[in-house]
């Protein structure tokens, strides 16, 4: 293990893959640690790729209800005060030609179809009012909780994330095709699952984005953020944070780009970090 150095004034953690494990939960010696670690002043704060609506399940496994880094960065949320703080999100305009470009990159590859995530007010809105999909998107996990439309409802006002899905390709092999075909200033590509998922946000958001937001709104200096992380949309959050630590299962790019690398394939790595100092 690494010489961590002095106590972060920051933590902020992946959910999927890094805070809870295959079940869903958060292991209870990470609760106990987060609860030891927050009642000495340090901010846990959730950085995912889920929408507010979708966190408020882990959020009930804690003794704190955090600020949130929603949607890769696109939305800081309230979550004691169940209010968005902010929102960055793509175009109408954008999100058309995004969806036009990609598929005439894919058009020898099946094709996508597509998802668009709106911010909304709150957690608690309809939830077929903040997350759309066309009819013959095809779900990566089972789901009830979304409305159906044409796709030029879908993508006629603002969304915090485009999805793409593919049933023929993994996940890494359709971003690198979309990566290359739709304009870096115009988007932001990255992944977070490997079962044909890509998810695309305004350029520059990432979940870096929405964890600076957070430690300025805080005051609290880049060198004292750490961050965890498992999967590509986790990277620039890695890179950008003080202490940026992988998680041993996580996919080698990520690695690549980590100061720490907790122990293979266990859960409880998040807490042996923070149990350094904690």
């Amino acid at each position: 293990m690494i010489a961590l150095g002095s106590a972060p004034k920051l933590v902020a953690s992946d959910v999927d893959g890094t805070l809870i494990n295959s079940s869903e939960r958060v292991p209870q010696r990470l609760r106990d640690v987060i609860t030891r670690m927050t009642n000495q002043g340090v901010t846990l704060a959730l950085s995912t790729g889920r929408p507010p609506r979708w966190i408020h399940y882990v959020l009930d496994q804690l003794s704190v209800k955090p600020i949130c880094v929603c949607a890769n960065g696109a939305v800081l949320y309230d979550s004691a005060a169940d209010e968005i703080l902010a929102a960055q999100t793509l175009s109408p305009e954008v999100m058309a030609s995004a969806v036009m470009a990609a598929r005439a990159a894919l058009e020898e590859h099946g094709g996508v179809s597509i998802a668009a995530e709106r911010a909304g007010k709150s957690a608690y809105d309809p939830a077929d009012e903040l997350f759309l999909v066309t009819p013959e998107y095809s779900h990566a996990w089972p789901s009830n909780d979304h409305g159906t439309f044409e796709e030029a409802e879908v993508l006629s006002e603002p969304a915090t994330k485009l999805l793409m899905r593919s049933d023929y390709l993994d996940s890494k092999q359709l971003f690198d095709i979309v990566r290359a075909s739709v304009p870096e200033d115009q988007v932001h590509v990255t992944f977070s699952m490997s079962g044909g998922l890509i998810e695309i946000a305004a350029p520059g958001v990432t979940k870096a984005l929405g964890v600076s937001m957070l430690a300025e709104r805080l005051k609290i200096e880049q060198k004292d953020v750490i961050t965890f992380g498992d999967m590509p949309n986790d990277i620039e959050m890695l890179q950008w944070a003080g202490r940026g630590v992988a998680m041993g299962n996580a996919r080698p790019e990520v690695k690549a780009v980590s100061d720490h690398i907790t122990r293979t394939n266990d859960d409880a790595g998040v807490a042996d970090v923070l149990e350094w100092w904690f």
